[in-house]
């Protein structure tokens, strides 16, 4: 099973982040499932699916994506689209200057397509701050026809993208960072033991699909509503006023 390659190897700390639904107020594939494809109660009725062990997120995922494309809507008209209806986190922007003057590096691990990630975040954040943020994410593969449909990372993987993998080469190292993340679904599955801190996004009278899955499992996790939370927690750690065990606590 490969890994990441190593983009910040010296770095003390990173804070990586699911990005729909996660770093946006609302996730722009369930956005384009609900309002170009199938429909909300078909999607959520597959994430449930993943959930219990019946489907595995690829496929379902492949299934949601696909209903947008077969209902006639070009990639270009999709984007178009998302960028226009997606917003982002009131505390991120926040939270990533904070990083940034921490030198704490800043990664999206995204169960998305990478062109649509860039283009949504260049207009939340501007095309300078979007350019400097890692995106590791799926693709999107098109046919003559015009067609589309998302091109997995690992499509061995029943993930698809197995966000796992982004933190696994880190524990090699004789001196291994401390990783954070951040998520909110079912896209988040694998990395949710593989963090140092997993951050987990509770809305109230939302589905938390993440949060569900935790309490279930039993793994530990700070819920957040907005990554204001998430700098004051990831601050106060790197800060060396607190420790991760003393912020589980703190919850």
């Amino acid at each position: 099973m490969g890994s990441e390659k190593l983009a910040h190897a010296d770095a003390r700390f990173i804070l990586m982040s699911d990005f729909d639904g996660t770093i946006t107020e609302r996730d722009s594939n369930d956005t384009a499932t609900d309002d170009l494809g199938f429909g909300v109660d078909r999607r959520r009725e597959l994430n449930v699916d993943i959930l219990n062990g019946d489907k595995t997120f690829r496929d379902a995922f492949a299934e949601m994506l696909n209903s947008v494309s077969k209902n006639g809507h070009s990639f270009d008209d999709v984007k178009k689209y998302l960028v226009k209806h997606i917003t982002l986190d009131a505390g991120f922007k926040t939270c990533y200057k904070w990083c940034e003057e921490h030198d704490v590096p800043v990664v999206i691990v995204s169960s998305g397509m990478k062109p649509i990630i860039e283009a949504i975040f260049a207009n939340l954040v501007g095309e300078e701050d979007a350019a400097n943020i890692d995106v590791i994410a799926n693709d999107t593969e098109f046919s003559d026809d015009g067609s589309w449909k998302i091109k997995f990372r690992h499509p061995e993987s029943g993930f698809g993208h197995d966000k796992s993998r982004a933190t696994a080469p880190y524990r090699d190292l004789a001196n291994p960072p401390t990783i954070f993340f951040c998520g909110d679904g079912v896209s988040d599955l694998s990395a949710a033991k593989a963090a140092d801190l997993l951050f987990v996004k509770v809305i109230p009278n939302h589905t938390n699909d993440l949060s569900v899955h935790c309490d279930r499992e039993q793994i530990p996790y700070i819920p957040f509503e907005t990554f204001d939370k998430v700098k004051d927690v990831i601050a106060r750690i790197v800060e060396g006023k607190s420790t991760i065990d003393e912020e589980l606590k703190r919850k």
